[in-house]
């Protein structure tokens, strides 16, 4: 029987990733370069800070950068974006309804536990959550599905028993790794991925009940559990 419901955080919750996106693209410009939506999408969900944009700078530029000082430059500017963005379309809905009907919430994020929390609390969604692991919390973060068994772990519950939620390739690689049945709602970078291997493909949480997933996760019997 489902009853836990566990969701990746960034681009998913909240679109943090249009903001870092649109940093980049902006020093990007300034040294004629150019990235495009389905690759930049490629390098997220494995690290709050990827390696790759910064490589594919220093290979355009023939030279190496200066990381530190772009990363504080990238993140002054992603904060600027970010302090208008608001939890997605339908969220709130659909987690007070999940809440209601005896659901268990959980987070599993690759991203840092300050920064989750953080954001959580200034949308004023973090007592939501029974179970919050973040990269501080688990051995390796996604594609790997540590995150995801800390979060079990912590729930004493099963991966037949839970379902994922999740935006990126590495997220539902680690949620399938880890045995759950998982819904993709992509955001409008990773909307440009191929998610195929997600179990279900939804538009928005707007779209979604909480019935229509435990029915659909029911009827498939779950995740198959890892190999």
């Amino acid at each position: 029987m489902i009853d836990i419901f566990v969701f990746d955080f960034d681009g998913l919750i909240l679109d943090t990733e249009s903001p870092f996106f649109l940093a980049w693209q902006e020093i990007y410009r300034e040294h004629g370069c150019h990235v495009s939506p389905g690759e930049w999408a490629s390098w997220l969900g494995t690290s709050p800070d990827p390696q790759q944009p910064y490589l594919s700078l220093e290979r355009h530029l023939g030279r190496p950068v200066d990381r530190q000082a772009l990363h504080r430059r990238r993140i002054r500017r992603e904060h600027e974006l970010l302090a208008a963005q608001q939890a997605a379309p339908g969220f709130k809905r659909f987690a007070h309804s999940a809440r209601a009907r005896g659901l268990r919430l959980g987070v599993a994020s690759s991203s840092d536990r300050a920064w989750v929390l953080g954001h959580l609390d200034r949308l004023g969604l973090r007592s939501l959550f029974a179970s919050i692991k973040c990269a501080e919390d688990a051995p390796a973060t996604k594609p790997s599905p540590d995150l995801y068994r800390a979060v079990l772990q912590e729930l004493n519950g099963e991966a037949s028993q839970a379902v994922a939620f999740e935006d990126s390739i590495h997220g539902i690689h680690a949620a399938k790794a880890a045995g759950l049945y998982c819904v993709a709602i992509p955001n409008p970078i990773t909307r440009h991925l191929d998610l195929h291997d997600a179990d279900m493909l939804a538009s928005g949480f707007d779209m979604l009940t909480v019935e229509c997933i435990v029915a659909a996760a029911g009827r498939s019997g779950s995740a198959s559990m890892p190999k």
